[in-house]
């Protein structure tokens, strides 16, 4: 059986920053395989892979990218499953490219934007939980019980430091 979630990614590199979608959804019992997919270099794998997702039984696509940042919404394009986008920090423009390359599709491409680098990447996987929560009691529950546990973490005073 395929994982219900497919984390691609143009590069290896952006790994450092998608390894936190992963996490996330290992914390919350989700499997998803996660895969290099470059739209410019590997252009051919991209659009197998796009074109056979829902066929291939998966449910949520989460796409990092910098740079360009072309993967996101050429997956979306070639599929209709929901797109999560996770613009990846660059050096040169600090993901911002990334991000404006993400969030300007044309109406009828959607992609879900999300923030820049690991914060984005973390609730690109929480979002991806909430889809398949709709229709996995069991999953909600843990999806709860994990958005409690970041709640009860948060502290109600700072620690006194003096």
């Amino acid at each position: 059986m395929t994982a219900p979630i497919a984390i691609i990614m143009g590069s290896q590199s952006d790994w450092d920053t998608m390894r936190h979608a992963a996490d996330t959804l290992d914390a919350l019992g989700i499997a998803a395989d996660s895969r290099v997919v470059s739209a410019h270099r590997t252009p051919d794998r991209l659009f197998a892979f796009a074109k056979g997702a829902k066929a291939a039984g998966y449910k949520v696509i989460i796409a990092g990218a910098g740079g360009a940042a072309h993967l996101p919404g050429m997956a979306a394009a070639l599929t209709e499953l929901p797109v999560f986008g996770v613009p990846v920090e660059s050096k040169t423009l600090k993901g911002v490219d990334s991000l404006y390359s993400i969030v300007q599709m044309p109406a009828g491409i959607p992609v879900g934007t999300l923030a820049i680098g690991k914060a984005g990447a973390i609730n690109a996987a929480l979002l991806a939980a909430a889809v398949l929560a709709l229709s996995d009691p069991a999953l909600s529950d843990r999806l709860a019980a994990w958005r409690k546990a970041q709640t009860e973490a948060v502290a109600e005073r700072p620690e006194d430091k003096a």
